[in-house]
């Protein structure tokens, strides 16, 4: 495969960083996103030690901010003129109490879903200069435990719980990942494609720092023993980036380098534009006025 450009947000650590390692070492231009320079400095340097590939670069941003969001963009641009690989991997889970975002915005939904599809949308320019662009979403098994969607309370200021946030964002991610395919397609735009994958339990400080009650606090640290390192969590991903045989396959979801079916019981057409049209209610102030999609 030849060398490609790729971005990979949420990289300093855990799967994002495990599949920086492997695509650097494959040759391809990797750039990581992360929210603290230093440590961002201090990852780049050991990925380029590790792997021999000095095409090892690094943007900050905090996605929490869609300001910080779109100058994450636009500094990508500044380097860049294309863009082959865009993986939205960074995401988090959050604590017990509802918190909103700069922006007003519940802080899973800011971060598990408007800030990758604003992002998404504000690199299509570059994405679609790429004669086969692929966009990895992160998913998660555990987007087969959400609640029916309510889009009247969509950032749950009624019936916030951490778990419940987080597995609702994950299934919005794969609805969000089927429209984009979609509109893509509808557009003629045929040389960008769009997955959702879950990468499996694994073994990174994803949900470690945050209070969730005393019963989940317990919980995710019990769990760790028996999760999968990170660069086996990384596996789909890099996959999804690389693989001769998903070329062309779009609006699919992934979990252990092969397709799966996604939990469907909420989904319909309907639904799907519903989240759809929310979600670009809200991001829309920061999309500008020459925008593809």
């Amino acid at each position: 495969m030849e060398s490609k450009i790729m971005l990979i947000t949420g990289a300093t650590d855990g799967i994002g960083k495990a599949a920086a390692v492997a695509l650097a070492g494959q040759g391809h231009t990797v750039v990581i996103h992360g929210r603290n320079e230093e440590k961002a400095r201090a990852v780049c340097r050991a990925i380029r030690s590790e792997t021999g590939n000095e095409n090892v670069d690094w943007l900050i941003a905090d996605l929490l901010s869609f300001a910080e969001v779109k100058r994450l963009a636009e500094a990508f641009k500044e380097k860049y003129d294309r863009l082959d690989v865009l993986v939205n991997n960074a995401g988090a889970i959050f604590g017990k109490n509802r918190e909103v975002t700069q922006d007003g915005c519940e802080k899973t939904m800011a971060l598990n879903v408007f800030s990758p599809l604003l992002l998404t949308l504000l690199l299509m320019d570059v994405l679609v200069k790429s004669p086969s662009a692929r966009i990895i979403n992160t998913s998660s098994a555990m987007h087969r435990m959400a609640p029916r969607p309510d889009f009247d309370d969509l950032q749950m200021e009624k019936t916030y719980r951490p778990m419940r946030a987080y597995a609702a964002s994950k299934l919005y991610t794969i609805w969000i990942t089927r429209h984009l395919a979609a509109e893509l397609k509808r557009r003629g735009i045929t040389n960008v494609t769009v997955n959702a994958l879950h990468p499996g339990a694994v073994a990174t400080n994803f949900g470690q720092g945050a209070d969730r009650g005393a019963a989940l606090n317990l919980m995710f640290k019990l769990a760790l023993p028996f999760m999968k390192k990170p660069d086996k969590g990384a596996a789909t991903t890099v996959y999804l980036a690389t693989a001769g045989e998903v070329e062309g396959v779009s609006g699919k979801f992934f979990g252990n380098r092969q397709e799966e079916r996604p939990q469907d019981k909420y989904y319909s057409a309907q639904t799907e534009q519903q989240l759809w049209d929310a979600c670009m209610d809200i991001i829309r102030p920061y999309l500008g006025n020459n925008q593809i999609l």
